[in-house]
């Protein structure tokens, strides 16, 4: 890590992510459409934190930098103590591959790849030292109660079987933080329990989740909601 990127949180030195007076326009026919107007977050290491919005509210703009997928117009994200924007794309890339644990609605797992194979592809890319990827990756598929079906490719699986894999590749290269984009938005109740189980207990683990829903009863499971309107955090 580069010294000059280093950064005390404002939240007492213990933040993760730190989002400061962060806004984000993007320029649509020569028009600049403002869509996130002044936002301030820290999330704390080992917290459950959830965000909420209507559509278009900016939430996922606002997971998009938090997860390093995207850089704010201005203001600043601390992530790991570096400024996002002063770093280049390989070094964000660098930064989002290691340190953030993505679990989207859809899964976005390969659809040819076993769940093994999933849950092994993020390796591939980071190479942390001294991880044994067999090993690991059988572990995670055993955590989320998937180790009969780690042969399976993903067509062969189920919705909540699906989203397993998904959490169990999020957790492949140990990162600091696990970010879950509705994770529960194509599920039935029933399987939507069981993911929220299993996210509830990697937080109880330590783990720190950042997770965007629109669904109240899901954002009880967190420490902390946060509500995002307009832009901007209406409640904090």
């Amino acid at each position: 890590m580069k010294e000059q990127y280093r950064h005390e949180s404002s939240a007492g030195g213990d933040a993760v992510i730190d989002v400061i007076d962060v806004k984000k326009s993007y320029n649509r026919g020569g028009m600049e459409i403002p869509i996130l107007n002044g936002i301030d977050l820290s999330v704390k290491t080992g917290e459950f934190l959830a965000i909420m919005g209507p559509s278009g509210s900016g939430k996922s703009t606002l997971m998009n930098m938090i997860g390093c997928l995207d850089r704010p117009t201005s203001g600043q994200i601390f992530v790991k103590g570096q400024d996002i924007n002063k770093i280049s794309d390989n070094e964000l890339a660098h930064l989002r591959g290691r340190e953030i644990g993505f679990v989207f609605q859809t899964f976005n797992l390969i659809p040819r790849l076993t769940a093994y194979q999933n849950v092994e592809l993020p390796t591939f890319v980071t190479k942390k030292n001294g991880t044994d990827a067999s090993t690991k990756v059988r572990d995670l598929l055993e955590l989320v109660g998937l180790k009969d079906r780690m042969d399976y490719k993903t067509t062969e699986l189920s919705g909540g079987q699906c989203q397993r894999v998904a959490i169990a590749r999020a957790l492949i290269n140990d990162p600091m933080v696990i970010l879950a984009d509705e994770p529960t938005g194509n599920l039935d109740s029933k399987t939507t329990g069981e993911i929220m189980k299993i996210l509830s207990d990697l937080h109880e683990q330590g783990r720190t989740i950042v997770m965007i829903t629109h669904d109240p009863e899901i954002a009880k499971f967190a420490d902390r909601m946060v509500l995002v309107k307009d832009g901007v955090i209406e409640h904090n």
